[in-house]
């Protein structure tokens, strides 16, 4: 299980939001390229990018930003936030970021997103955000009827994703733990890959989530508390290996 940093961007800074809410907003004075060099240096193979501004707007802004974070890590970067037009994709992998994460649109248009996987396979993945296991869109500005495991049991079979990434609002930047019993739900969806998101706030945390022992948990993205100083990374980093007993 892969621990993933998370990123998130507002006007090209990093900041960090409580349940989505963008009033409720702490920025950090470290720059993106910055702090995505140290998540490498410390051990990190994969990070999470989001650009917040394109959630809420539906047009991805934070570009220069991104582009920074590319230049400054080997690791394996995914973004998502306001990825709404193929040609948004095609800019993404051209700026050699790994994967895209396809969420509002994905919901609100099936076809573009079989479009998507038809073009680029397995580096589409699809973002399902849910409050009360009920997904939300447009920078969970927008709760919606859907049912979250249907929906995403309905994607793995058609256009076939392979890998989602699952987040509970409710948790995200509440250090409150994740939902166990609803991640469950959607590892239990077969031949799906998932990463978690929301609510990890200590080692004990990321070790309920490994302990689980589920193959396809693939990682969990973990952000307030390893910037607030509440979550050690290289404790967290042997926490998703099997260290830290």
């Amino acid at each position: 299980m892969d621990l993933i940093p998370a990123i998130d961007l507002m006007d090209g800074q990093v900041v960090r939001l409580q349940q989505g809410d963008a009033s409720r907003k702490t920025i950090y004075s470290v720059e993106p390229g910055e702090m995505a060099r140290r998540f490498e240096e410390a051990g990190v193979k994969r990070i999470h990018v989001v650009d917040l501004d394109g959630a809420f707007g539906g047009v991805p802004v934070n570009l220069p930003s991104i582009r920074d974070i590319r230049r400054a890590t080997r690791a394996v970067i995914e973004v998502g936030g306001g990825i709404r037009d193929g040609d948004h994709v095609r800019v993404l992998f051209a700026e050699g970021i790994d994967y895209a994460i396809i969420g509002t649109k994905a919901l609100e248009d099936p076809a573009f997103l079989r479009d998507m996987v038809a073009e680029f396979g397995t580096r589409i993945i699809v973002g399902a955000d849910a409050r009360n296991g009920r997904l939300s869109t447009r920078g969970w500005t927008t709760d919606t009827p859907v049912i979250a495991r249907d929906y995403i049991a309905a994607l793995r079979r058609d256009p076939g994703i392979k890998t989602v990434v699952y987040t509970d609002i409710a948790r995200d930047g509440m250090l409150s733990s994740p939902n166990i019993e609803a991640l469950k739900e959607i590892l239990d969806i077969e031949g799906l890959d998932v990463i978690a998101s929301g609510g990890v706030g200590t080692t004990a945390d990321l070790r309920l989530l490994r302990d689980l022992n589920r193959p396809n948990l693939r990682g969990v993205i973990v952000g307030k508390a390893l910037y607030d100083g509440r979550l050690n990374l290289a404790e967290a980093l042997a926490a998703c290996s099997g260290g830290n007993e």
